[in-house]
């Protein structure tokens, strides 16, 4: 709400139809800016199977904010969901190089100014899979990861590995889909992307096609727009190990990492979504907007390395020491 003439107003949202280049139509919603003055348009990427609804109340607070908002559904997620998702085909790659991708030319038709982006958990990692992240003023990311499961965290890794990495391709193989919703664990989704979930590891590229990994990799470089990056002590996927790994493909971008605590959002805890719950419009998401409107990092006392320092001392074997290696 906005308060217009001594009268709040209601910022209401639009159904809108965004066309990929493969044909298919993603379903959104557009969250018209309060302003006459626009302060940018953002793309608010979901996390995998959230469907964009869970993303609505930070995106009509962006909107009260100056903000032109656009929230979507992945195909095969939410309102983009097909009749039957057995045999659909759609992939995890798909939500970047052809999803967000229409996302952003969407925006971008609407005419000037910033366009933003805050991508939650995979949200944040395929922008740099879309030719036209390239137009991408500056990102946020929250939780972004890639799901690889050696970065979940130690404690959870065990429960997490049998959930995500064996229970969830049998029951794919089973139904043809993976039926997430039934189980509670997020949404229904396609096949593509259960597989490559389950199966990805610790270098993303290798679940593309050899021929086209180079090409890939290119345009995760090509990414330029600043990043901030922000994690949470106790969040179990996003983690900071992941994040890392994530920000290593953005070789382009000046990156910011940060790492807070639910004692620092004033809450006992927080974990991969809480975020974005509506408890934190007058801290986080308020922080946020720093961001996005001014390019300011709001969490300056919590910034954390890009990469782990790794010591050695003088009886560390040659062959250690390169092994010990960071790569991306």
């Amino acid at each position: 709400m906005i308060e217009e003439a001594g009268r709040p107003r209601e910022i209401l949202s639009k159904p809108v139809a965004i066309a990929c280049r493969d044909g298919l139509s993603l379903h959104g919603h557009l969250w018209e800016s309060a302003s006459p003055d626009k302060a940018g348009r953002v793309v608010v990427n979901p996390a995998t199977g959230v469907p964009a609804r869970f993303y609505h109340r930070y995106a009509r607070f962006l909107a009260a904010h100056g903000f032109e908002a656009l929230t979507y559904d992945y195909r095969g997620i939410g309102l983009s969901r097909p009749k039957t998702l057995r045999g659909c085909g759609y992939r995890w790659r798909d939500w970047g190089a052809l999803d967000f991708d229409a996302a952003v030319r969407f925006l971008e038709a609407r005419g000037n100014g910033p366009l933003l982006v805050v991508g939650h958990s995979i949200g944040g990692f395929l922008p740099g899979l879309a030719d036209s992240g390239t137009q991408v003023t500056r990102m946020l990311t929250v939780g972004a990861q890639f799901a690889w499961w050696g970065d979940y965290a130690r404690s959870q890794r065990p429960k997490l590995f049998w959930k995500w990495h064996l229970a969830m391709p049998v029951l794919t193989a089973l139904c043809g889909y993976f039926p997430g919703r039934r189980l509670g664990w997020l949404e229904d989704l396609p096949a593509g992307v259960a597989n490559e979930w389950s199966f990805r590891g610790p270098r993303f590229e290798r679940s593309h096609p050899r021929a086209s990994r180079a090409v890939v990799l290119a345009r995760m470089r090509a990414f330029s727009a600043p990043i901030l990056a922000v994690t949470v002590s106790d969040d179990e996927l996003g983690t900071l190990a992941a994040a890392r790994r994530t920000l290593r493909y953005y070789a382009g971008a000046e990156r910011t990492l940060v790492h807070v605590s639910p004692a620092d959002c004033g809450r006992d805890a927080i974990g991969h979504f809480n975020l974005f719950h509506d408890m934190h419009a007058s801290g986080f998401w308020l922080d946020t907007i720093l961001w996005l409107r001014d390019g300011i990092n709001p969490w300056p006392n919590r910034r954390a390395d890009l990469e782990v320092p790794i010591q050695f001392d003088a009886s560390t074997p040659p062959s250690a020491r390169i092994l010990g290696k960071p790569y991306y």
